[in-house]
């Protein structure tokens, strides 16, 4: 609705808060939405919805592979410590 109403008003601020109005959310969260949907559509600069998801996607990946290393690098302490300790016949 902000695109479609942009010359009716004097800047985009002014045309976000009329619209944030009508469709009664804030005018901060309705402006976030504009730039996100700029950004999307390569109007702006700016990180995509979809690379924020891949990256997010990448980041949850790291932290489970960082904790299975530490589970496999414990587990190697451990059975390399019982090999020692582990009396000759």
């Amino acid at each position: 609705m902000v695109l479609d109403h942009a010359g009716q008003h004097s800047s985009q601020w002014e045309t976000i808060r009329s619209v944030a109005g009508k469709v009664g959310c804030s005018a901060e969260a309705l402006r976030n939405r504009v730039r996100q949907e700029e950004i999307n559509s390569g109007r702006r600069g700016g990180v995509t919805s979809e690379e924020h998801s891949h990256i997010k996607e990448l980041e949850r990946e790291n932290r489970e592979l960082k904790r299975a290393n530490e589970i496999l690098r414990k587990a190697s302490a451990f059975f390399a410590q019982a090999e020692l300790d582990r009396r000759p016949r």
